[in-house]
């Protein structure tokens, strides 16, 4: 088989259910084949593939003859127990048809909030790649409730991004891209072809789930996109079903809709803060320290804290809120939530006086802090 000469050097494929099941209730094990087909012809040419797919429960349903069961989350996960195994099994026949191995990772937001299991899984992800295996990475459904989940595939894919350094993520689905309207229900709808910058008014064009197969829709896609964007990795959301799409997308074609990486990437550490972790609590801001946070990039002093909600210590991820209650900034805490809550409002040389101690003049610092 020919290979494919392109000038990524690592790409993440996020495969969703109805891609899978090409809108039906099995897995379409054909069209699965042609797009492992594409990704080998990748790897051929010097592109490592990154795979992160669905279809878990799609897979769990089938094997068990699309049983009726109750709609609750016993039933979910005992479907992704069953499902995952045979995904699996799947994966690696047809990606073994090309000589390739696989490596399967399962992941939840837990493996993810905590910095060091962050890292962990990073180093695991990347000895995989230094092997030659193709990662196949799934939430794992199987274990995870809705504290730990990170909910779905599409702001997994995007953290598996970040994990793996990709250039580029692919997000496939049953939708050509990005369109001005839903195209389901409106005719002129058009698609957009190119997107800088996701606004509120991008928001409001995505819609929910497309399939009553999949947990995701065009809003989880845009805050996939949102999250690799700055980061510095361009995003695609294309047709899975559209001829050759893979290929065509890392060589450059225009399919579907793409999403340009910011100039300016967040570092590391603020990526890791910007997409993974769960929050302990959370502080309200004035409007003073708002405009410094935002505008000038400052840190967050005491001073300009009006309330704090939560219990949390010492190097907890935070989240910062403006009067109204909406979400502005995360950042690590530099002090407790006790000791926060006797500094509120007072200035930064008077910290040491209420304390009898002092962890510095921020209570978060601007490296440790990220305006979302």
């Amino acid at each position: 088989m020919s290979s494919l000469s392109t000038s990524y050097k690592r790409v993440v494929v996020k495969l969703g259910t109805s891609v899978l099941t090409s809108g039906g209730e099995c897995l379409d094990r054909a069209h699965m084949v042609e797009l492992v087909r594409q990704m080998a012809r990748l790897k051929r040419g010097g592109c490592e593939v990154i795979l992160v797919t669905s279809g878990a429960i799609a897979a769990g349903r089938e094997h068990l003859g699309q049983p009726s069961l109750p709609n609750n989350v016993a039933s979910k996960q005992m479907l992704a127990a069953v499902g995952q195994s045979h995904l699996i099994q799947q994966w690696e026949h047809l990606f073994n048809l090309y000589g390739m191995h696989v490596g399967q990772m399962l992941l939840t937001r837990a493996d993810l909030d905590d910095r060091e299991r962050y890292l962990n899984a990073k180093d695991t992800l990347h000895a995989l790649l230094n092997f030659g295996i193709v990662p196949i990475v799934n939430e794992n459904d199987a274990v995870a409730t809705a504290e730990i989940k990170v909910g779905d595939n599409d702001n997994l894919s995007a953290l598996v991004a970040m994990l793996a350094d990709a250039d580029k993520l692919i997000l496939l689905t049953d939708q050509q891209g990005l369109f001005t309207a839903d195209p389901r229900s409106n005719p002129q709808a058009e698609l957009i072809s190119e997107v800088n910058r996701i606004t509120d008014e991008l928001r409001k064009l995505a819609g929910g789930s497309g399939s009553n197969l999949g947990t995701g829709g065009m809003a989880t896609k845009l805050q996939a996109a949102d999250v690799a964007q700055r980061a510095g990795i361009p995003v695609a959301i294309a047709a899975g079903h559209s001829e050759g799409v893979i290929e065509r997308l890392v060589l450059g074609e225009s399919v579907g809709t793409r999403f340009c990486a910011d100039a300016q990437p967040l570092d590391a550490r603020k990526q890791w803060l910007l997409a993974a972790p769960s929050s302990a609590g959370s502080v309200t801001v004035d409007e003073g320290a708002v405009r410094a946070l935002v505008d000038k990039g400052s840190s967050l002093l005491p001073k300009g804290i009006v309330a704090l909600s939560g219990s949390f210590q010492r190097g907890a991820t935070i989240d910062i809120c403006n009067h109204s209650g909406r979400i502005i900034g995360r950042g690590i805490a530099r002090y407790d939530g006790a000791s926060l809550a006797k500094i509120l409002g007072c200035h930064s040389d008077q910290i040491e006086q209420h304390l009898g101690f002092s962890y510095g003049t921020v209570a978060v610092h601007r490296n440790d802090l990220v305006i979302l």
